[in-house]
């Protein structure tokens, strides 16, 4: 595992490089614990098939067009012991979505940790942050305004943020919160 781990880093370094040719192109990372919907809110944005999403084992890259912005938006896995590799990926992102499953309230304190401890990270220094608050469609969500308060979302003053509720599976919410992106990205880039 360790071996894989190690090639899987190799290789992002190299895909970043190329990536990096084109100036053109928004870096996007896309994080949360595991079974937040981040790989089905991913493949939705790329107009692709959910039905056979299977859990992220180390990172999808896709790119996507929004707005007549180019975006290469990085997908990575949510296991715990992923998570220790989580900061190698952080080099010159551009934006940062966090991905929290509104139904799984057990886990909504490791969420909040988690996300605490990224945002001290020195590659996403003032780096704006996109918190989609997944699985709305479900009867145990909790709000978005909730899950902005339990993370302490307030308390994020050296950049720009927001709170999207949303559902992968349905679509809902999606398109808005690509909206913020586009909009704030355009800004940071003027």
């Amino acid at each position: 595992m360790v071996e894989v781990q190690k090639g899987l880093l190799s290789l992002a370094e190299e895909l970043r490089k190329v990536e990096d040719l084109d100036e053109n192109v928004i870096r996007i990372v896309l994080l949360g614990l595991d079974n937040a919907g981040k790989t089905t809110i991913l493949t939705k944005l790329a107009l692709e098939d959910i039905s056979n999403i299977t859990p992220t084992q180390g990172f999808n890259i896709k790119s996507v067009q929004s707005q007549g912005l180019k975006l290469s938006v990085w997908d990575i896995g949510g296991q715990r012991t992923i998570r220790a590799h989580w900061k190698k990926y952080l080099g010159n992102t551009d934006l940062l979505i966090y991905v929290v499953d509104s139904a799984d309230r057990k886990r909504f304190e490791e969420t909040g940790q988690e996300l605490a401890e990224l945002i001290e990270e020195d590659s996403l220094l003032g780096v704006p942050l996109l918190v989609f608050a997944n699985k709305q469609d479900l009867l145990t969500a909790a709000p978005a305004s909730d899950i902005a308060a339990g993370l302490n979302l307030h308390t994020y003053r050296d950049r720009t943020w927001q709170i999207q509720a949303c559902s992968a599976l349905s679509g809902e919410g999606i398109q808005d919160g690509m909206n913020w992106i586009c909009k704030n990205i355009a800004a940071k880039k003027k």
